[in-house]
């Protein structure tokens, strides 16, 4: 029986291997837009971001042990683990959330779904991966409806133009720094470790990064010992972390980049699905247009050949 030619779709079972994780992280990750906005207040956002991956790096410490591997890495681990915990854990997170405190929570995701963009082209240009006729496709469909989504959050966004484009040039570099730690990922580096292990590592290390900066900019901590707020920091720290983003580089690591930012794609239009059953959300033409496109770009996309290098 012949194999499959290289770079084609996985059989059924492995297909299911590729979407079940998926979908997870894109569930979860639709839903944090709006725990976010529940941390911003009393506690300065570089200390939310501190405690969100000190909880993640000791939950991700705590599974590695008990899958029996060490947490130890050495130089050129380190190194790794470090502009990793810098690039993902650090600058994206305090950009996304100092986005949030200018624009809305459904503005931010739908301009982070540019991420596909910057994915492609660094996907390309430093792992080799050619993109293809189909996923090309893909990508114009769904950045059509990202347009159409951008279009309609900028016309019910409550805040002047100034505080829009503070909000959106914060986004744009978050996505550049996920971007670069998506890519990161997909390299032989990468692959030479145990993931959790490395993720554990990198998270504290993010910690670290985030706390230091924290402390120089705000001062010494503050914390918010509410139900809320400690909820939707384990929240944000168990699952949308140390759950989430195994399950999304394990994904990256099979269909690349490009198709991976896929999840950024869909996480608008899932936020704008919890945000009408808790927020009472309005769908407008504009809207619903913006996501089946969206959608639309992602069945396409993902039915393309897998990358090659």
């Amino acid at each position: 029986m012949s194999s499959a030619p290289p770079g084609a779709w996985p059989p059924r079972s492995s297909q299911l291997a590729i979407l079940i994780p998926f979908g997870i992280v894109t569930l979860i990750w639709g839903s944090t837009w709006l725990v976010i906005r529940g941390q911003l207040g009393v506690v300065p956002a570089s200390w939310s971001v501190t405690y969100r991956f000190l909880v993640a790096g000791i939950v991700m410490a705590i599974y590695a042990l008990a899958r029996g591997e060490r947490i130890k890495l050495d130089a050129r681990g380190l190194r790794f683990a470090v502009l990793l915990g810098l690039a993902q854990f650090c600058l994206n997170f305090n950009f996304v959330y100092r986005a949030e405190m200018h624009i809305t929570s459904g503005l931010v995701a739908v301009v982070f779904a540019l991420m596909l963009l910057p994915n492609a082209v660094f996907g390309r240009i430093f792992l080799g991966q050619q993109l293809g006729r189909q996923l090309i496709v893909g990508m114009g469909v769904a950045m059509a409806g990202v347009t159409l989504l951008f279009l309609r959050e900028t016309r019910v966004d409550p805040h002047g133009p100034t505080e829009v484009l503070i909000g959106i040039g914060f986004t744009v570099l978050a996505i550049f720094s996920a971007s670069t730690a998506n890519v990161m990922q997909g390299t032989q580096t990468a692959r030479a470790y145990p993931m959790i292990p490395m993720l554990a590592v990198a998270m504290l290390l993010g910690a670290l990064f985030d706390g230091a900066f924290a402390w120089i900019t705000t001062g010494p901590p503050v914390f918010e010992p509410t139900l809320s707020y400690v909820a939707a920091t384990l929240y944000l720290g168990v699952f949308a972390s140390a759950v989430a983003f195994p399950l999304y580089f394990g994904v990256l690591r099979v269909i690349g980049p490009a198709k991976a930012a896929y999840s950024g794609v869909m996480v608008p239009v899932i936020a704008m699905c919890l945000s009408t059953l808790f927020e009472g959300y309005r769908w407008s033409a504009l809207a619903g247009a913006g996501a089946a496109l969206v959608i639309g770009g992602l069945v396409i996309a993902l039915k393309a050949r897998r990358p090659t290098r």
